[in-house]
């Protein structure tokens, strides 16, 4: 991670712990917060997700810790400079030496180098930049899933297919041809970086001879000419949680594009989209559920059968109960990792499109016996 960003940001308040907090505060707070923001539980949360794992990568490395903590006491100029300006650096605290990275710190150091060597120019005169070529995360990548709606209330393991950067094929992402292997970099000892002391200072800048890799390819493999990655299509292996809602995203971790130089490969992000049933609709972890009844099982009441994603059930259905009315079944809805939910059965009195005689004569008589009017309270 790019100094820079840390001097931006402070990890500690992130992770909601004090300066002092000790190892096992950082890790209790993450595994919190960790939980809590999960894209796999709360989509849209995946900048957050990422912000608290940045934030746990360094603090729970004891020697990034040290390393942030310094950087963040010494801010951006002050501490390079502090025997200079008033502020906190070697030229207060004795024969220390301060150690930084100009590859992270970036456009904040700008043309140190060039300062720190008095004005030279080539490849150490003013202005000059090295830019890092050590190992890199890969990009993260978007696919999308569609399911069938019980694959989605029951979770299914499957693949979705991407195109990007991967691990030759070939060499097996070393670079080198087949048959020949990489040798550690005779200049930076396999390191990938050399460094530069400067007096207090002591700055570490790119290994130009390897570009930073630590190792140096003779011969290149011909399919990925040295790089060790290529564009290929690939199979990606998704566990969908049982309860997966339409439009959900789920991360599948290094899923995404390869690393370069040895980094790790990014994260895949997979949205869900789920196809309609023919005859459940759904609420979050209920299931919704239309049910026709007749008339006369509507105003006598009636034991109906209604269908479940399981086996059918039965639901007691009351006299008098009106068109529209929702009852609901315990337990015959989604498990979504949180709970199960419920099955929601709203009956509608079905009307007869085509009667038979001994109907219609049935219903006259009903319409003759029939005192009140249901229309009364309209005062019509």
């Amino acid at each position: 991670m790019a100094q820079q960003e840390w001097l931006e940001k402070d990890y500690y308040k992130v992770l909601g712990v004090s300066g002092k907090a000790t190892e096992d505060e950082i890790r209790r707070a993450y595994r919190k917060l960790a939980k809590e923001h999960h894209p796999d539980h709360n989509p849209g949360n995946e900048e957050r997700f990422k912000e608290i794992s940045a934030a746990h990568d360094v603090l729970a490395d004891p020697a990034k810790r040290k390393e942030y903590d310094e950087i963040r006491r010494l801010g951006p100029l002050g501490g390079a400079f502090g025997g200079r300006g008033g502020g906190r650096g070697p030229g207060q605290g004795g024969a220390g030496t301060f150690t930084f990275t100009a590859d992270d710190l970036g456009d904040m150091l700008g043309g140190l180098f060039g300062r720190a060597r008095g004005g030279n120019g080539g490849a150490g005169g003013p202005g000059t930049r090295t830019t890092t070529a050590g190992p890199q995360r890969g990009a993260d990548l978007e696919a999308q899933l569609h399911l069938s709606f019980e694959e989605a209330v029951n979770g299914v393991t499957t693949t979705v297919n991407v195109t990007s950067e991967a691990a030759c094929h070939t060499c097996l992402g070393t670079g080198a041809a087949p048959g020949t292997t990489p040798t550690s970099c005779p200049d930076c000892g396999g390191r990938g970086v050399l460094d530069d002391n400067q007096g207090f200072f002591s700055f570490s800048r790119t290994c130009p001879r390897c570009a930073g890799r630590g190792v140096i390819v003779e011969t290149p493999c011909p399919t990925c000419n040295g790089r060790g990655l290529e564009v290929r299509p690939r199979q990606v292996k998704v566990r969908v949680p049982p309860g997966v809602e339409d439009g959900q995203r789920i991360r599948r971790k290094g899923g995404g594009g390869a690393g370069r130089n040895g980094g790790p490969a990014g994260d895949l992000f997979v949205q869900v989209q789920v196809a309609a049933h023919p005859l459940f609709g759904r609420k979050g972890k209920d299931l919704t559920l239309t049910v026709p009844v007749t008339f006369a099982e509507a105003a006598l009441g009636a034991e109906i059968t209604v269908p479940t994603l399981e086996e059918p059930v039965k639901l007691k259905v009351p006299s008098g109960t009106r068109s529209g009315r929702t009852f609901r079944v315990r337990g015959r809805g989604v498990n979504n990792g949180k709970g199960t939910g419920d099955l929601l059965a709203t009956v509608e009195v079905a009307v007869p499109q085509k009667l038979s005689a001994a109907e219609r004569e049935a219903i006259q008589a009903l319409a003759v016996a029939s005192q009140d009017s249901p229309r009364a309270h309209l005062g019509v």
